[in-house]
């Protein structure tokens, strides 16, 4: 059973809502980690795109992290590339405990565990910073994987790679070849 306040919000996200609009409830609730469990177990697509703005990171777990990924499974790759990006960008980058899980989920069970780690890796290198200097490790692990990995997965690592070669020059051709390996 939901909370008067869950009912409430889950009244104002039915049909087609803009996600301005998602934002904007967001910035009246601020953090309300009991709320946004609330909205995240209707396993509705707008209800759960607010549960990414409004949850506590500090009460994010790997457990709760693993579980909210295995509930993305259930919607369109679409929606759960949206909801796990606006998780990660939200929450999981805010906490330097929840990026350390980042950078853990190279081999994680979850495909969308997985293609998050591959997506940070890339975010990296165009949010302005000096690139880490793993690019080298994870092209040679793109290169042994790409071609067996989930398709959603693939094109984070593609993705991943074309910001490697437009940030790290010496690395540009062999980015090239791999995509023109695909």
């Amino acid at each position: 059973m939901l909370s008067a306040k869950a009912t409430e919000l889950v009244a104002l996200l039915q049909g087609t809502v803009k996600m301005g609009d998602i934002k904007k409830q967001a910035k009246v609730i601020k953090r309300d980690h009991d709320v946004a469990m609330e909205l995240w177990q209707t396993q509705a697509f707008y209800p759960r795109m607010l549960a990414t703005l409004i949850l506590d990171k500090k009460q994010l777990t790997q457990d709760v992290i693993d579980q909210l990924a295995e509930d993305m499974l259930q919607h369109e790759v679409a929606q759960r590339n949206q909801l796990s990006e606006w998780l990660m960008a939200n929450q999981l980058m805010k906490q330097q405990s929840t990026q350390d899980m980042l950078l853990s989920w190279q081999d994680a069970k979850s495909p969308v565990l997985r293609r998050l780690f591959w997506y940070h890796q890339a975010r990296l290198r165009w949010a302005g910073q000096t690139p880490p200097d793993n690019s080298e490790a994870l092209l040679a692990l793109i290169e042994e994987h790409l071609a067996t990995e989930e398709e959603q997965v693939q094109w984070t690592m593609n993705f991943c790679a074309g910001w490697i070669g437009i940030f790290e020059p010496e690395y540009r051709d062999r980015c090239v070849r791999l995509g023109e390996s695909l």
